[in-house]
């Protein structure tokens, strides 16, 4: 049986795998299990894992980048007023 999350296998890392879990908050625990959330990997605790796994906990949302929007040059703006304005004078020429 394996043993990477034990002793030898843990003393190379950061605080040898100690920490905060993100999920329940305790400290000076081994976070040494990976968990992906969308584009982002989380390192979380043993029990967290098993919670994650059987659904009964979730992992932290990920940070939504908002895209800025696009840019409209004033051409654009004046072309799609035309188009609105003709659009409006069709349909009332046809209400008549």
């Amino acid at each position: 049986m394996s043993k990477a999350h034990r002793g030898k296998g843990i003393r190379d890392q950061f605080a040898h795998g100690r920490g905060e879990c993100p999920i329940c908050k305790r400290n000076n625990v081994k976070i040494l299990y990976e968990q992906d959330s969308g584009d982002q990997k989380f390192k979380i605790c043993k029990t967290c894992r098993a919670a994650v796994k059987n659904g009964k906990k979730n992992l932290p949302a990920a940070a939504k980048k908002e895209e800025p929007a696009p840019k409209e040059t004033p051409a654009a703006v004046e072309k799609a007023e035309t188009a609105e304005a003709a659009a409006v004078t069709e349909t009332e020429t046809a209400a008549e």
